[in-house]
Order: structure tokens, then sequence, then C-alpha cells
């Protein structure tokens, strides 16, 4: 499981953000794309929304790898 640590003074991250950032992706568009085709899941349900706003506490799956904002 990878751990995720939002910067102090933010309250959430965008998930094409993340996966961008942890380098789960080559791109932005390759992380909207299989975001869209619902690779991604939050807190065990599909998400296709690509802006969708991340918090602590949040579980993302995605290409085998866990992914938990804290």
């Amino acid at each position: 499981m990878k751990e995720f640590t939002i910067r102090e003074g933010e309250e959430f991250i965008e998930l094409v953000k993340l996966l961008k950032l942890l380098d789960l992706v080559n791109s932005g568009g390759e992380a909207k794309m299989r975001i869209q085709d619902g690779e991604a899941s939050l807190n065990g349900v599909v998400e296709t929304r690509k802006r969708k706003k991340l918090y602590r506490g949040d579980k993302i799956l995605f290409d085998g790898t866990m992914i938990h904002i804290l």
C-alpha cells in the first residue's frame, strides 16, 4: 500500500493529479483516459470522474496499487 500525505494548508487533491504525482501513469492524458474507462476505484466504488476531489482517509485502488490518503 502506498501512502500519500496532502500538503499542509490543502484539504484535497484531484484524482488525476494524484496518479501523475505517484508516477502511476506516464501522462495526464493517460490518467484521464484510464479513469474514464473505470480503472480507478475510490473507497471500493468505481470512480470515473477525473477531477474527483480526494480527502484524508480516502482509499484509491488503481492498477493493483492501493493508495491511502493521509
